[in-house]
């Protein structure tokens, strides 16, 4: 059975390549959504991709990977500094929950510093820009311990917590 990552993202982000480029750059979603696309084939998994501005739809498919999906990735955007809601579906999550921000927040002005949400995640990723999303697969997929044989021997070998 293939390995099923589900990738949400929240308010604003279907905005991204026109809203503030000389904070989160010129890459829209759908060019996001393709390059994950891509190499979830070369890692063997499929992913589900999704955006909301609506926090419960968000915390809707939080709730829906739950037995369905093995990891969540998830950019919370604005969310990340309010949503309780999100953090306590996050928590039902058993498998690897990755937080990913294109931007540095901890570079970022005081609202946009602490993500709240982070607290419910395995790991947070930010400041890499979109390859941010591709970095949030390899660890989800290593953190599963189903990293392919193609992959370098050397992430294999990586021993996390």
């Amino acid at each position: 059975m293939a390995t099923k990552i589900m990738i949400l993202n929240g308010p604003n982000l279907n905005f991204l390549g026109i809203r503030e480029p000389h904070i989160y750059g010129p890459t829209t979603l759908k060019e996001i959504e393709a390059s994950c696309e891509e190499v979830a084939k070369y890692l063997g998994v499929t992913v589900s991709f999704h955006q909301s501005n609506l926090e419960g739809e968000l915390v809707n498919w939080i709730q829906s990977a739950h037995g369905n999906y093995d990891a969540i990735i998830m950019n919370p955007a604005a969310y990340s500094f309010t949503s309780i809601a999100l953090i306590d579906a996050l928590k039902i999550f058993e498998g690897p929950k990755i937080e990913v921000h294109i931007s540095n927040i901890h570079a970022r002005d005081e609202l946009h510093r602490h993500s709240i949400t982070s607290s419910a995640s395995t790991a947070v990723i930010c400041g890499l820009g979109p390859y941010g999303y591709i970095a949030a697969m390899l660890a989800a997929v290593q953190k599963l311990g189903k990293l392919p044989d193609a992959v370098p021997a050397s992430l294999h070998g990586l021993k996390g917590r």
